[in-house]
């Protein structure tokens, strides 16, 4: 088994006091030995961390101390090496950003369904199933009969939301009631704030995926599932199928967009340097400092060291 243990977490939990708990945490983090980034902000905390497994847990102890974090979840994976270089807790307006004042998480989020209940759900005709995650990650993977709302960035999804309430929308009244609306996400935390959104916007019924798609993938059988594809993950896998088994995805080092076996194959492919969605908008002076970055990674792995360019997980 790999040496060190990544920890991705969030809850939303009213923390009035945000700020003053960077400093302290911070501290706990360095004194184990853990790297990663930790988010803060008044409605909670976000963020993934890596290292010996005995310095992860000393941190997620010391979080549980708290008492408004005291059930605080994660999930864990395995690496060869830590996949990052410094340790970062940022205090953050927000602790995934969607840009609205009026939406609070830990106080309005919609109705919890476990995996195991999720399909039953799907089955029924009169809900509407959204994928609340960002084009790039719906284009390898989604469940069948979810509405892409096609958007870049997890702040583009209230305006979605606005535009399909009117009339002939997806979330559009009809015959006198909003519809039933159940949404996803990767591990949870978009679609409890998603969720939060359309409560807030007058919606009664509102379900979300309990665990996100990482925890359907993990618990349902293959043969009873109705995931299609691939799941995008913010680490070093990239992607994974059902029983959270590595995908056939890697990054460009670039754009950061996942790539298939056959956007490999494409001659505007270059290890660490560009695909074909990125090739056209880098110029020359660009893809020469990516092939140095790429070639002293190479370099720092030959040797078994980390390097600031290797690529770096994101927050679930």
């Amino acid at each position: 088994m790999p040496d060190f243990l990544t920890a991705a977490l969030y809850k939303f939990v009213e923390l009035p006091d945000f700020a003053e708990l960077q400093a302290p945490l911070l501290a706990c983090c360095e004194t184990h030995g853990v790297k990663g980034t930790l988010l803060l902000a008044s409605e909670g905390i976000n963020g993934t961390i890596a290292g010996y497994p005995e310095g992860v847990h000393a941190v997620l102890a010391f979080l549980r101390r708290d008492p408004r974090l005291a059930a605080l979840e994660h999930k864990e994976a395995w690496a060869a090496q830590v996949p990052f270089y410094r340790m970062k807790v940022r205090l953050k307006r927000e602790i995934v950003t969607l840009g609205v004042p009026d939406v609070h998480p830990a106080l309005m989020a919609g109705q919890y369904v476990k995996p195991a209940d999720w399909n039953q759900l799907l089955d029924d005709p009169d809900v509407v199933l959204v994928d609340t995650r960002n084009d790039y990650e719906v284009a390898i993977g989604t469940f069948e009969g979810a509405v892409n709302p096609a958007t870049r960035r997890f702040s583009e999804l209230p305006g979605w939301v606005e535009r399909e309430m009117a009339e002939g929308g997806k979330l559009a009244v009809a015959g006198g009631k909003k519809p039933k609306v159940a949404m996803f996400c990767t591990g949870g935390i978009r679609c409890e704030k998603s969720t939060a959104l359309l409560r807030a916007r007058g919606f009664d019924e509102v379900y979300h995926l309990e665990g996100g798609i990482l925890k359907y993938l993990e618990t349902v059988p293959e043969a009873q599932s109705r995931w299609q594809g691939e799941c995008f993950v913010f680490d070093e896998r990239v992607s994974v199928g059902h029983g959270l088994n590595a995908g056939d995805y890697t990054l460009c080092r670039a754009c950061r967009h996942p790539l298939s076996e056959q956007d490999r194959a494409s001659p505007l492919y270059e290890l660490g340097v560009s695909c074909a969605r990125c090739h056209a908008t880098t110029t020359a002076q660009q893809k020469q400092s990516y092939r140095e970055r790429e070639r002293q990674v190479e370099l720092a792995e030959a040797r078994q060291q980390a390097h600031i360019g290797v690529r770096q997980p994101g927050t679930f």
